[in-house]
């Protein structure tokens, strides 16, 4: 009777030891952004210096101790047009998207090609704990996009489906098996359902009957990870200027999204700034809880990156 009690014990502590009675990394870094305000104290960590040309950093995930960062290379820029044509205000230009492997000292691993032709723009990136999720679309809002799964071991991508919309950022709500999508500066959010095969089952749905309108103009959402709860976490950037040709004032900031309604259940700006005056949620952006609060990576400059790890406690 002692031996069955004893073993009695040792089984329900190793159950409530085991992951599914642990507290969700997910809601404890939701729950811990709701506590950000104004006023949260962001003291850096450390800087380092990404020892290869990043091009135009867009997304960014952290799996164990690496990185991938989703980037555009601009081989020629985009030329707006003085009045639209077929819809579009400028050329699509030409460059190439990649997805890059990093590790945490700065140093390239692999470097993924993804587009085709004039699709070359990766947009934010989510991980679901299986497949790093990657939108490609034309450098032009109202364009069109590939949107990729990447299995971040073989680094190898697989075209999930193609949209009529630029899409700049996707998350994978892995609560209810959906996609969800922000266009150009986030103004429209879409959703796509995903079948049992992993097959988007309405991405023939035209773009005007799947969208639904941001009501937050807050920030540009440049980043998007998936919370737990359908939640999303967005990080962006807005830009002020008093006159037309005056330097721009950056203020980034992050959003916690309902993905029910889309509307923000917290919005907070991040006051941190490069030494060049770039916002540090201006491009990609990880965020992890820690043992007292909140650790952000940040990769906000192009070509010669730096990434800046900031913790902010929220206890």
């Amino acid at each position: 009777m002692r031996h069955a009690l004893t073993c009695l014990m040792a089984l329900t502590a190793a159950a409530l030891a085991s992951p599914s009675h642990q507290a969700d990394p997910q809601s404890t870094l939701a729950a811990r952004v709701m506590t950000l305000t104004r006023a949260s104290s962001w003291k850096l960590a450390a800087s380092v210096p990404i020892r290869f040309v990043t091009h135009h950093p867009q997304g960014m995930v952290k799996i164990g101790q690496t990185l991938y960062v989703s980037s555009v290379e601009i081989k020629m820029p985009t030329r707006r047009w003085p009045h639209p044509v077929d819809g579009y205000d400028r050329d699509t230009g030409e460059g190439a998207g990649h997805l890059f492997k990093i590790d945490m000292a700065g140093n390239l691993i692999a470097d993924l090609k993804l587009g085709e032709q004039t699709i070359y723009h990766p947009g934010g990136i989510d991980y679901d704990g299986k497949n790093i999720w990657v939108p490609v679309a034309e450098y032009r809002p109202n364009s069109r996009s590939i949107v990729y799964r990447v299995d971040p071991a073989s680094m190898k991508a697989t075209a999930v489906f193609r949209f009529a919309d630029h899409i700049g950022a996707i998350v994978h709500n892995t609560d209810d098996n959906t996609l969800h999508g922000v266009s150009w500066g986030s103004r429209r959010f879409y959703r796509w359902t995903l079948g049992h095969d992993g097959q988007v089952t309405n991405a023939a749905t035209p773009p005007e009957k799947l969208r639904t309108l941001n009501t937050s103009h807050y920030v540009d959402y440049q980043d998007c990870k998936y919370v737990g709860r359908r939640r999303m976490l967005c990080t962006g950037v807005t830009e002020f200027r008093q006159t037309l040709f005056a330097q721009p004032f950056r203020l980034g900031g992050m959003d916690l999204v309902d993905l029910h309604d889309g509307r923000p259940l917290h919005q907070v700006p991040v006051l941190l700034w490069t030494a060049g005056g770039l916002d540090m949620t201006h491009n990609p952006v990880w965020i992890e809880p820690t043992a007292t609060g909140l650790r952000g990576y940040f990769m906000p400059e192009d070509d010669k990156s730096t990434l800046y790890i900031y913790d902010v406690e929220t206890k």
